[in-house]
């Protein structure tokens, strides 16, 4: 195995740590072309697609990346913004709001965001930071709830990079904080605001991504997470179980995903005499395709058509300072006894000195 260059390594080094957050990822433009290349990354990934590799290769070559990414560049562009994908610039929005924080508080640790697909990667920004200088990193990812699709394959990432390093910073990761209160708190101050703006609603309507139900019977842990963030959202605002429902969205394929479905429950609802519904996505940290396109513009369509009068999206966390505080919060729980204090540049002087001087006489 051929391990990559490694930058120099020398005696006497203050310990740099960094935090890498991690999200999903984005095509770098909204075209055919630029969805080809992120769809063949996305859908290539076997957390993503438990379909045996050679059977899926065919699907996945000779049909989808023939037909979608076409249909897919046409959606992104009707979420695009001057600053690009709406996550990409969330997620560089929250990483450099994080690092401020944590400064803020004291902390000396870098920040940086990495992509699972598209760019800037996950082995990208871990090198990145090893020539830096870093040797401690702690991997957030950018997914309250933990499913092997996404949060596990954030680690193959970076167990992938390490295959191919020598010297392999010391690694923590955050598994999951569907259930932690500081994130909840700030979920609920995000529905509170928007009520506050807007009015409630009869319902809320909380959407998570769906996978496939055939995870759960795995032992993938992510449908009982959603279900304890729902239910701990619903307690932190007071609502009654009559006044929430929880579904699944982004459905793909034939296979049976999680249920209830998100677009289906809100036309019933609409249809039963429900008129006015609050949606909101707690498992996705940052507006995204799912959230501004699938939810905000389709799922929208599709309760006003079947009756419904009122439909208002209640926005991801984005950079909503309490989801920054929180996010610090976390983070800073998983860096325990790491000494995150701004290093002392004379005794690490004098330290390297005294190794260099050791070394000279041995």
């Amino acid at each position: 195995m051929a391990f990559q260059q490694e930058p120099s390594f020398q005696h006497g080094q203050a310990p740099k740590t960094a935090v890498l957050y991690c999200n999903l990822g984005t095509p770098s433009a909204p075209t055919a072309p630029a969805l080809r290349k992120y769809l063949a990354e996305f859908l290539g990934d076997s957390r993503v697609v438990e379909i045996p590799k050679p059977i899926w290769w065919l699907i996945l070559h000779g049909i989808i990346l023939r037909v979608r990414p076409a249909k897919s560049a046409a959606k992104y562009a009707s979420i695009w913004t001057e600053q690009g994908s709406p996550l990409k610039a969330f997620t560089e929005q929250q990483a450099q709001s994080l690092g401020t924080t944590l400064q803020e508080r004291g902390h000396h640790v870098t920040v940086r965001y990495a992509m699972r697909y598209g760019q800037p990667s996950i082995p990208e920004q871990l090198s990145a930071l090893k020539a830096e200088g870093v040797q401690r990193v702690l991997i957030v990812p950018a997914y309250p709830q933990y499913s092997g699709t996404t949060t596990a394959s954030v680690f193959d990432a970076v167990y992938r990079w390490g295959l191919k390093t020598r010297l392999i910073p010391e690694l923590r990761f955050v598994n999951r904080y569907h259930d932690d209160p500081r994130y909840i708190a700030a979920l609920a101050t995000t529905v509170r605001e928007h009520w506050a703006a807007h009015g409630q609603a009869e319902q809320l309507v909380m959407s998570f991504h769906g996978v496939p139900e055939r995870t759960l019977q795995l032992g993938d842990p992510y449908h009982c997470e959603c279900m304890k963030t729902g239910r701990l959202l619903a307690e932190a605002l007071g609502l009654s179980k009559d006044q929430y429902k929880l579904t699944f969205q982004s459905r793909f394929g034939k296979a049976k995903w999680l249920e209830p479905y998100t677009e289906p429950t809100l036309i019933a609802m609409a249809q039963q005499g429900v008129k006015k519904v609050d949606v909101i996505c707690p498992g996705f940290t940052s507006d995204c395709l799912e959230t501004l396109e699938e939810i905000q513009q389709e799922a929208q369509e599709a309760f006003l058509h079947a009756g419904g009068e009122s439909f208002s999206y209640i926005p991801c966390l984005n950079n909503h300072a309490q989801w920054i505080e929180a996010l610090a919060d976390i983070s800073l729980s998983h860096m325990q006894g790491w000494d995150l204090s701004v290093p002392d540049t004379a005794a690490l002087a004098a330290s390297r000195a005294r190794a260099l001087a050791h070394g000279a006489k041995n």
